[in-house]
């Protein structure tokens, strides 16, 4: 379904007097204000390919009407998206949920929708229709060599597609672990997938990266080969250079001090960047900002010190992407709710008084140093987000127009009320 923008254009302008108002409300008091809108226009968040159909649990999917077939239709989506919020300018393939049959054809759909490949994600942890050896015993620690094998081939095979498609990192996440004490040798484990992870570093192209996701727990529940930061952290530096730590916010044990975790990998340059989501329980994968908007503004706090002391680019230095399962939301609506979440968090961070935070740190003034973040984490940077999306060609309220324009109905007028989208 395409957006003309003569459509953005009318709807703007239907909205254009409330939003100024907001947005000169806010504006006089914001020093650097150019330069806020600036970054804001350039902060791009990636958009999962999986994500964009409906997700499920262990216990059933329930699937919506207008689900992408393929992937084509789910650049077509993430266009979609960009087109609303010009703030998802690429999109994270899943391998082999998206395996691109003409890599020179999927580029050029890309480009017609200002969309660009992020990293690409392998898949240790189902076993595919054909496959040689199950995974049912994990992958890359697999004490089988022929498990270990097949699996460092497919890990090499996706930086193949990667290549071709424009992309420059290779995001790894292991399902391998153990659900019962005395199952898993823990050192024999570490060393196969050390031994397993140099043969793919080896194989990673001079630009590219590999991103070490770790998980406290699920699918096993008694130990996960990479469990915590500390242990990607250990991989990657006995790897190189090239190899990094990737933070998915819900692979955590409840009240983890993400922000300190995320602050001390940017400090030792091995932090690769984001999975966001939000969660309540464990890895629930819920809208992003929904259960705790404090905490990623924290976050973002953090990180910004953080990238501005290493002269980092905020918009291009890390990898930023969304990670999300859509068990009751159109996906759609949901992807648009947390790019919003993850532009505000931002946006409030950019507003923290650096200097006066400083000083009260440095001073050990508690209080000080929690008016001035909260002072930030309060103010209504939507309109700030708005305007940044307005001068970037975008919809001042793009929940509200997709379903104004009925985006949904049409996408199931176009692919059928019973399509489900490829992968989970």
């Amino acid at each position: 379904m395409n957006i003309e923008k003569f459509q953005i254009a009318e709807f703007n302008q239907s909205l254009q007097q409330s939003h100024e108002r907001n947005f000169h409300h806010i504006a006089e008091n914001i020093n650097g204000l150019p330069e806020i809108l600036q970054k804001l226009q350039d902060f791009q968040v990636a958009i999962p390919s999986w994500a964009l159909g409906t997700g499920g649990t262990r216990f059933g999917r329930f699937s919506g009407g207008g689900e992408p077939r393929n992937i084509e239709e789910k650049i077509t989506d993430v266009g979609l998206l960009h087109a609303l919020n010009r703030s998802s300018g690429s999109i994270s393939l899943h391998i082999p949920w998206d395996i691109p049959e003409n890599a020179a054809a999927i580029k050029a759909l890309a480009a017609q929708h200002d969309i660009r490949f992020d990293a690409v994600n392998s898949n240790t942890f189902q076993d595919q229709p054909g496959q040689a050896h199950s995974y049912k015993f994990g992958s890359l620690h697999h004490t089988d060599k022929a498990v270990r094998k097949q699996a460092i081939e497919h890990n090499i095979e996706v930086i193949r597609y990667g290549v071709e498609l424009g992309s420059n990192a290779l995001s790894l996440w292991l399902a391998d672990g153990s659900c019962f004490p005395g199952q898993l040798n823990f050192r024999g484990a570490f060393k196969h997938t050390l031994d397993s992870l140099q043969e793919i570093y080896a194989a990673l192209p001079s630009d590219w990266k590999l991103w070490i996701e770790y998980k406290a727990y699920e699918p096993n529940f008694y130990s996960t080969t990479i469990g915590d930061w500390g242990q990607s952290l250990l991989f990657a530096n006995k790897l190189g250079p090239k190899a990094q730590t990737l933070v998915d916010l819900g692979h955590h044990l409840p009240n983890a001090n993400i922000e300190q975790i995320v602050s001390l990998l940017l400090m030792e340059g091995k932090l690769a960047g984001f999975h966001f989501n939000d969660s309540k329980y464990g890895d629930d994968d819920l809208t992003v900002g929904s259960i705790n908007p404090y905490q990623l503004f924290l976050i973002f706090n953090e990180l910004i010190e953080g990238m501005d002391a290493r002269s980092m680019n905020h918009a291009t230095d890390l990898g930023w992407m969304i990670d999300a399962s859509h068990n009751v939301k159109d996906p759609l609506e949901d992807l648009l709710q947390s790019v919003e979440a993850i532009m505000i968090a931002y946006a409030q961070a950019l507003l923290v008084d650096t200097k006066a935070l400083q000083a009260a740190q440095q001073d050990n003034d508690a209080v000080a140093a929690q008016e001035i973040l909260q002072h930030a984490y309060r103010t209504d940077v939507r309109p700030l987000i708005a305007q940044a999306r307005l001068l970037s060609g975008g919809v001042l309220e793009p929940v509200y127009f997709y379903r104004k324009l009925k985006v949904r109905e049409g996408l199931i007028k176009e692919r059928g009320l019973k399509t489900v989208a490829t992968g989970l």
